[in-house]
């Protein structure tokens, strides 16, 4: 049998219903729902406890990896997550505006119409001179924002030595 424990901090409230986990705090609440069946989650004396009934080695990291995202959650509700990237260009200068859930790319290697990248929601997306600044409490979905971003400004049939223009990631946190 594998057990693993996470503690929680004061002014954090988790609600466990089966597989499906929900953490609360000062910033916001986060739930997620774990696709393990055979491992189960329960809440003992102020921590949330991980079992799986056998020590077969994907039960053991499917416990390491619930583990993983309750700490991430909780670090979420309480602290929240920021990624910052960098607009560089050399060519074009390229504008960068939010619309809604959208990231527009104007004048990126002086394309006619603007690149796009989707921003997930409970992510916030701030455009301050010459650098991107993407907030939440989801790790995943602001991690996957800063991706979203990255990516729209990937170059294609061009040198990669000479056009090093885009949106790129600088700092995690």
């Amino acid at each position: 049998m594998i057990r693993d424990v996470v503690k929680i901090p004061e002014g954090i409230q988790v609600k466990i219903e089966g597989n499906t986990v929900e953490v609360s705090g000062k910033k916001g609440s986060i739930k997620k729902t774990f696709g393990f069946p055979e491992v189960v989650i329960k809440q003992e004396n102020g921590t949330v406890v991980i079992e799986a009934p056998s020590p077969k080695r994907k039960l053991k990291a499917a416990v390491g990896t619930i583990k993983a995202h309750l700490r991430n959650m909780i670090k979420g509700v309480t602290d929240g997550y920021t990624y910052k990237l960098r607009i560089v260009y050399s060519h074009f200068p390229i504008k960068v505006e939010v619309k809604g859930n959208k990231v527009l790319i104007h004048n990126f290697l002086g394309e006619k119409y603007p690149r796009v990248a989707e921003i997930l929601e409970g992510v916030t997306v701030r455009v301050e001179g010459d650098e991107i600044i993407v907030s939440g409490i989801d790790k995943e979905a602001v991690g996957q924002t800063a991706a979203n971003i990255e990516q729209a400004t990937v170059v294609r049939y061009r040198d990669r030595r000479i056009f090093q223009d885009g949106c790129y990631i600088t700092e995690k946190g």
